[in-house]
């Protein structure tokens, strides 16, 4: 992931959140035995962009030909410090113009540029690849947890395309609760919504829920992040009759917002200011 203002950042934060461009870092994670997670917040000498290049210290990605190359050269926070160097190449099978408000006073938005798209992924050391992906990204004026206490999200493959579920309660106390269905052409529809259903809480005990067809449950496949605020999975659960696993997020704002985490954050999410391009 790219961030121009690193919303999970807490020298973002502390800075007062007034200059994105000088909070930019490429986020990259991978799962399993050796799984590694680097995200270090780069100053504004880092950032380079074009029309259409995103260029953050060592690391860059650009459209070339459809596609959406991503070249990788971080260093892994710890336990696993190390470097982490590759390529992911990206190939979507469509491009949407769709973009999802996700607040009333218009400062939070989703976009999911490419809801299916073929992956490759090349970074070494096992980690060789390629399946199913997809591009999509969120876009903001203000703090995640300024207006948002909680939120869910998934994203799961269909045989024709996929679907992807928004579920946010607001600090206001309103919630957001919203099924898109993307075809093979990206064209949008909006999905009645299937019931939430409940997932065991992560490690750190984080709340979690997700959407299945009436009369069914989901559960956790596989563990592949795991935060006190934040945790991200791949989810079993049966949209539109089909059996399908997909991508499940869920991020509790309200501990995101207390101060006692930033100092743990600052651990896994390290600040170097300064950058040379040559």
């Amino acid at each position: 992931m790219g961030f121009i203002g690193s919303v999970f950042s807490p020298w973002y934060r502390w800075s007062g959140r007034r200059e994105p461009q000088n909070h930019c870092c490429l986020n990259v994670a991978t799962y399993g035995p050796g799984g590694r997670f680097a995200m270090t917040d780069r100053g504004r000498a880092a950032l380079k962009q074009s029309r259409d290049t995103l260029r953050i210290g060592p690391s860059a990605m650009a459209w070339r030909g459809g596609r959406l190359e991503i070249d990788i050269d971080e260093i892994a926070a710890p336990p696993l410090v190390s470097r982490l160097r590759g390529r992911i190449v990206l190939t979507p099978a469509a491009m949407t113009d769709r973009e999802l408000t996700l607040h009333p006073n218009g400062a939070h938005v989703w976009r999911p540029f490419a809801p299916t798209a073929r992956i490759e992924v090349d970074l070494g050391r096992g980690w060789q690849w390629g399946g199913h992906g997809y591009f999509d990204a969120n876009f903001g004026r203000r703090a995640l947890e300024d207006d948002f206490s909680y939120w869910t999200w998934g994203r799961f493959p269909l045989r024709d395309g996929a679907a992807c579920f928004y579920d946010a309660t607001r600090r206001d106390g309103s919630t957001l609760a919203v099924g898109l269905r993307f075809g093979p052409d990206g064209r949008a529809h909006r999905l009645p919504l299937p019931p939430k259903t409940p997932l065991p809480r992560s490690l750190w005990a984080v709340r979690r829920e997700t959407r299945a067809d009436e009369g069914h449950g989901a559960r956790q496949v596989k563990a592949m992040l795991d935060a006190p605020f934040y945790t991200r999975s791949a989810v079993r659960t049966r949209i539109c009759g089909e059996d399908t696993t997909g991508v499940h997020e869920a991020l509790d704002l309200d501990r995101f917002a207390s101060p006692w985490l930033k100092p743990m954050l600052a651990v896994r999410v390290p600040r170097r200011a300064g950058w040379r391009f040559d």
